[in-house]
């Protein structure tokens, strides 16, 4: 089997616009195979591997935030 993988240049705000129309589109499908509809298990699942492929190709995101968040969240569980 051949692998037909073709190299596409876009921006990180691009391919965010298109992961978020994905997961839109992730929604609708997910509605329509629970009401039964076996074409759009079947393209669930596509969209599902897709965005999968996205997340672990994507650039990683640098951390601005301090880590000071989770420390606050800990002392008000604590008391």
């Amino acid at each position: 089997m051949f692998d037909n993988k073709q190299k596409l240049e876009i921006s990180q705000d691009e391919l965010a616009l298109i992961e978020a129309a994905l997961h839109t589109q992730s929604k609708i499908l997910s509605v329509q195979a629970s009401a039964g509809g076996s074409k759009a298990l079947g393209r669930l699942n596509d969209v599902k591997r897709v965005l999968s492929a996205i997340a672990q190709q994507r650039a990683p995101e640098t951390r601005t935030k301090p880590a000071w968040g989770g420390l606050f969240r800990m002392a008000r569980l604590l008391g």
